[in-house]
């Protein structure tokens, strides 16, 4: 996928079924049958977004082991679905499964939903083994101590293939941060310590690579930027957007407008050329920009790049996961900060926002295009996007460096209709945390929870828990069953749990 082009349909998830030759031909050709049938019902249902493709049956060691091998080299494979149609011994998984890169889902099911009591005999029963097939399936991926999830019910249950969605979606953003590049214009925000870490763990970890640019390396692209480029973004900013009066044609800052477009081009041309899916920038590292890229980066957010502001990479990588989780869903996913607290005894709201670069794929209606003084920067007036946040579920996440392992924290939140905020030029969104401010708020600092978030109207809990497991991080949330209490005990627990465990992984 291109940074800027996210289609899940391109994409792969295999259907690998588990027997064995014990059964006989005859069997056999009715349990890939059974599984084909799956694959193409899996393949057409509007909760997968990704392509379901049937493989053929795994009956032995060399064949799991083979499909494992695959898998892993093969380009648009995001991860494998096995299901065990029959009884499939696991001994003959555990050379592929040791090799397998890929992550994986264990669906539970069986081909018939129902037992048909008046005909039922050993010949049905033979066929239809998943209920112990997959036990033993199970059991060989605790033993190897594997990440997966286990999906139960029947396969044609709209809750099935929507948890199977959700995972597709976690693979396919894993799967886009295997080898991704993100650059770091300028270095981090002095002094400032969450939105730093190690990146070389993350890119241990994780798979991408972060480095940093010199803002000068920008300013090129930007200089280089031709006229005609940049009159055509001036064209769709007219186009797109309800333009301040003195952003318009004949209007007083006209140029202002222009140079947006042309920074917008230059960062365009900056982030191709070196195939990157997302950058950072800080404030305190302009020189030789005429002003803080703000429409720029909200527009360039919108087709699925990540960003982070002052520097914070981590945040940018996560908020590219996002995009990739969201993609062709309702509702927008964008960089968020933590800016400033409601805190009425009836209601107890936060007003999420940033300077300029909030994602327009969170707007509700028409953006209204402005240029106002920043106050902060030392350059012109910069050009952003203003607009509220429609209400509806939603969620935070912050992806944490602990020194000894990555943390995902998310907090469960609604968003609710904004105020009329005439003297705040800037993109906001305004929400109610789950249970409640106070038990969030505190939650959220114990866990060392960044003010830096990804946030997202489509991204779901359940695929942030699909995504920290295919990691292998701890994942923390924070929603509407949240007690301080075990939630403190929870992060000592894990404390000790993850100590332990990259001693048992070394």
């Amino acid at each position: 996928m291109n940074a800027n082009t996210i289609e899940l349909k391109e994409l792969e998830v295999w259907l690998i079924t588990g027997s064995q030759k014990l059964y006989g031909e005859a069997a056999l050709r009715k349990v890939a049958a059974n599984s084909q049938k799956i694959a193409a019902t899996l393949d057409t249902s509007g909760n997968i977004p990704a392509k379901v493709v049937f493989k053929p049956v795994v009956k032995s060691p060399a064949e799991a082991t083979a499909l494992c091998q695959q898998a892993n080299t093969a380009p648009n494979c995001i991860g494998l679905i096995t299901w065990c149609h029959t009884f499939s011994p696991s001994k003959m998984w555990i050379n592929g499964l040791k090799q397998l890169r890929k992550p994986l889902v264990h669906l539970h099911t069986q081909f018939n939903r129902d037992i048909p009591w008046s005909s039922i005999d050993m010949d049905f029963m033979n066929l239809n083994q998943a209920a112990h097939g997959d036990r033993e399936h199970g059991f060989i991926m605790s033993r190897m101590r594997l990440n997966r999830k286990v999906v139960v019910g029947f396969w044609q249950d709209a809750t099935v293939q929507k948890q199977i969605g959700a995972w597709s979606r976690a693979a396919a953003a894993w799967h886009d941060w295997q080898g991704a590049r993100f650059a770091r214009l300028g270095d981090n925000m002095r002094e400032v310590a969450v939105t730093e870490g190690d990146k070389v763990s993350a890119q241990m970890q994780f798979g991408y690579s972060v480095n940093g640019y010199g803002i000068g390396d920008l300013v090129q692209h930007v200089n280089a930027a031709n006229a005609s480029e940049v009159n055509a973004l001036v064209e769709q900013y007219d186009a797109a957007y309800a333009v301040a009066p003195k952003l318009r044609k004949q209007g007083a800052m006209r140029k202002s407008l222009v140079e947006a477009a042309r920074i917008e081009a230059g960062l365009r041309s900056f982030l191709s050329e070196g195939g990157f899916k997302g950058f950072t920038d800080t404030f305190e590292d302009l020189h030789g920009l005429v002003q803080l890229p703000g429409t720029p980066v909200q527009r360039l957010m919108a087709e699925g790049y990540g960003f982070g502001a002052e520097g914070d990479w981590k945040t940018c990588a996560l908020v590219r996961a996002m995009k990739v989780m969201a993609s062709g869903l309702q509702g927008g996913t964008s960089f968020m900060e933590d800016y400033t607290y409601h805190l009425s005894p009836t209601d107890k709201l936060v007003l999420g926002a940033h300077m300029l670069e909030i994602c327009p794929s969170i707007a509700k209606g028409r953006p209204s295009l402005e240029v106002h003084p920043l106050g902060i920067g030392g350059k012109a007036d910069p050009v952003r996007l203003v607009f509220d946040t429609p209400p509806g579920p939603g969620l935070n996440a912050s992806l944490i460096d602990l020194g000894n392992r990555f943390r995902l924290l998310v907090n469960e939140v609604d968003v609710v209709k904004s105020r009329p905020l005439p003297k705040l030029p800037v993109a906001r969104t305004l929400w109610r945390c789950w249970p409640d401010l106070a038990t969030a708020a505190t939650a959220w600092i114990y866990a060392g929870g960044a003010h830096h978030t990804g946030f997202s109207q489509a991204v779901t809990t359940e695929m942030l828990e699909d995504f920290a497991t295919m990691a292998g991080i701890e994942l923390v949330v924070i929603d509407a069953d949240t007690r301080l209490r075990e939630f403190n005990q929870a992060l000592r627990w894990n404390e000790v749990y993850h100590h332990l465990r990259s001693g048992m992984m070394a």
